[in-house]
């Protein structure tokens, strides 16, 4: 819907167009949350290794998932590493982080 204002000099109006799934969470933006990415977030119960969310998932290729789930939402702040310094550990899980939590509030809310 159109936001109509106006002032002494002028009137405008404002249109918001939905280009591609976002969140407002408090006074961050987190852009480009797919549903796959939302999928993800929902997937996860505590800690989770990348079998059990590709498991959760239903994804095979380990590659598909990394690049089109897991890095997206690491670069996103909404997942991470509870290993950090060593990336490519075999113990390595991830959680969501605070983001993440919040987006999934957020996502939730608007259901």
């Amino acid at each position: 819907m159109p936001v109509f204002e106006t002032d002494d000099e002028r009137s405008y109006f404002l249109i918001r167009l939905p280009v591609h799934e976002g969140f407002l969470v408090g006074k961050e933006a987190v852009d480009d949350v797919t549903p796959g990415i939302l999928r993800l977030l929902e997937s996860f119960e505590g800690e989770a290794g990348r079998a059990d969310l590709m498991a959760a998932l239903r994804l095979q290729a380990e590659k598909h998932f990394r690049e089109h789930y897991q890095q997206i939402a690491i670069k996103q702040g909404l997942i991470e590493m509870t290993i950090s310094d060593k990336p490519r550990s075999r113990l390595q899980k991830y959680q969501l982080t605070d983001l993440g939590k919040r987006v999934l509030a957020t996502k939730n809310t608007h259901q």
